[in-house]
């Protein structure tokens, strides 16, 4: 249970979801952890939940880069350089391309692609002070395949798994590592809403959607010494889905 023991962790989009079991996984592994989110409400509740010494909640909007350095300086002070990021905030945006607004699509973009450039790039000095880090992006198998009516979506997610490789080579000079996660269907806020009808049509062979925690497993693994020689790869957690493709 302490695989994660004396680390500094910071998970984005934290509040709910995939995020929040991240920080509640990472916290029972030993870590510190500052969750942020722009759910001020339930970012608190979380945090509070994890008690006052082992985590920290920040309100934070990833697309931007003045909210990601006060991330960094509250982490830093509370609990030190940071040895983890976890760019897990996103959102989806289903809209068929012909209607598709541009505004929309630049939201996804900004959300789900600009933050991970964001983060990694305010992340990195505090990362070297340690001289080491595990940078871990969420992407999405959306990533890999089409996302029918999520071309916003899918193109920041492809982007995401790109990003991660790029930074992995650049940064290993540092001993940072860089490595992707791609969930396919996990029982999220974010995946309820989605019409049941379109649920149905996906054929995943283990039978169900994933839970949160599953997620939070490999996660852990990746941002824990176990995996200190994997970087630039990507991890797929579908319960098959890709495999048929």
């Amino acid at each position: 249970m302490n695989r994660l023991k004396g680390k500094v962790a910071i998970i984005t989009g934290a509040a709910s979801g995939m995020g929040a079991a991240h920080a509640v996984a990472f916290v029972a592994e030993g870590a510190k952890v500052v969750l942020t989110d722009i759910n001020e409400e339930k970012g608190l509740e979380v945090a509070k939940s994890l008690g006052d010494h082992s985590a920290l909640f920040v309100k934070h909007d990833v697309s931007s880069k003045e909210d990601w350095d006060k991330v960094i300086e509250a982490t830093e002070k509370t609990f030190g350089p940071v040895d983890i990021l976890v760019n897990n905030a996103g959102i989806d945006k289903p809209a068929l391309l012909e209607e598709m607004p541009e505004a929309l699509y630049r939201q996804v973009i900004e959300i789900n692609q600009v933050s991970v450039f964001l983060g990694m790039k305010a992340v990195i000095p505090s990362m070297k002070k340690g001289s080491t880090g595990s940078i871990v992006n969420i992407s999405s198998i959306a990533g890999f395949v089409a996302a029918p009516y999520r071309l916003a979506y899918s193109a920041s997610k492809f982007a995401v798994r790109g990003m991660t490789k790029s930074a992995a080579v650049e940064l290993a000079k540092y001993n940072i590592r860089v490595n992707s996660v791609h969930p396919g269907l996990i029982d999220t806020p974010m995946t309820s809403a989605v019409p049941k009808e379109e649920l149905s049509k996906i054929n995943i062979p283990l039978g169900r959607a994933a839970d949160a925690k599953e997620v939070s497993s490999l996660v852990v693994y990746l941002a824990s010494d176990e995996s200190s020689y994997s970087t630039g790869s990507e991890f797929i957690i579908d319960g098959g889905i890709t495999a048929q493709l």
